[in-house]
């Protein structure tokens, strides 16, 4: 058993040096999320998993300049400091707060508002019902929102925030098990196959987990050379496709992605959206059409 978990140890060093900034967040506002959890009944595992993904561990603009750990926008109630920055139209409105601790008891707060009741009949344990949750009552467009926060909780085990048993789990050969083998769930959506890329992934780490031809897999993905792909990214086991999701006509490039971002995160082949978009730039803040 000691070896056992020894080489797991060793196996999984280089994944979590690589993910360091998300696991310093995690051990820095844990204790804030689960105390969020008792007094307004938001899981922590969400909590942590929708910061983690909004700020990107802490280091987004939103959150390194204006403490918005939850890409929380302005809305008419709200008077206090904002900044504007691109999202899904150039140039949003989004909330500025004083500490960390105001963002998390704002999302708190934004979560108990009418249009998200329906989650707290749910457990506290339920993670995946949460997630899917979210995405159905309209706290995201991103069409792999729920599955984005899934993937996060899934592999730094943040459901463990949730209970009483943290200690227990992390002392098991299980808990080290888990993480080593089930790193990539296979996903799907609108017909498509899909992993989410975890921090430090390159393209070729994936094919050569999931038994998969490299050169397809950066084919399937528009990606020119294998390399680091963007954390929480979708990256795509076949084709994809040359139409936009049902609904979905035009959207903005927001801070810190491109065309290829939003290709992978509507499961649609670069080149249709650049067809579509001759003379467009690719940059943040351009509003791109989709059909």
């Amino acid at each position: 058993m000691i070896r056992y978990i020894m080489t797991a140890l060793s196996l999984l060093l280089p994944v979590m040096m690589l993910g360091n900034a998300y696991e310093d967040y995690i051990a820095r506002y844990s204790a804030m999320a689960v105390e969020q959890m008792r007094l307004y009944g938001v899981p922590a595992s969400i909590t942590l998993a929708q910061g983690l993904l909004e700020s990107g561990a802490g280091r987004s603009t939103l959150a390194a300049e204006g403490n918005n750990h939850f890409g929380i926008k302005c809305h008419k109630e709200w008077t206090g400091n904002s900044m504007l920055r691109n999202d899904d139209a150039p140039d949003e409105c989004f909330r500025v707060y004083d500490s960390p601790e105001e963002s998390f008891r704002d999302h708190s707060l934004f979560l108990r508002r009418q249009r998200y009741a329906s989650l707290f009949d749910l457990p506290l344990t339920d993670y995946v019902g949460w997630a899917r949750g979210l995405k159905k009552c309209g706290y995201a467009t991103d069409p792999n929102y729920a599955d984005r926060l899934i993937s996060i909780i899934e592999l730094y085990s943040l459901q463990m925030y949730d209970g009483d048993n943290l200690r227990e789990m992390e002392e098991t050969a299980d808990y080290i098990h888990k993480n080593l083998i089930s790193r990539h769930a296979i996903r799907r959506s609108r017909g498509l196959h899909y992993v989410i890329a975890q921090p430090g992934d390159t393209y070729g780490r994936i094919a050569k987990e999931l038994k998969l031809n490299k050169k397809k897999l950066l084919l399937y993905n528009d990606a020119e050379s294998d390399g680091e792909i963007k954390a929480w990214e979708e990256v795509y086991l076949q084709p994809k496709l040359v139409e936009a999701p049902e609904g979905v006509s035009a959207v903005t490039i927001g801070e810190g992605e491109t065309m290829h971002s939003v290709a992978q995160r509507y499961g649609m082949r670069l080149e249709a959206i650049r067809m579509l978009n001759t003379g467009v730039d690719d940059r943040p803040g351009s509003r791109l059409r989709l059909k």
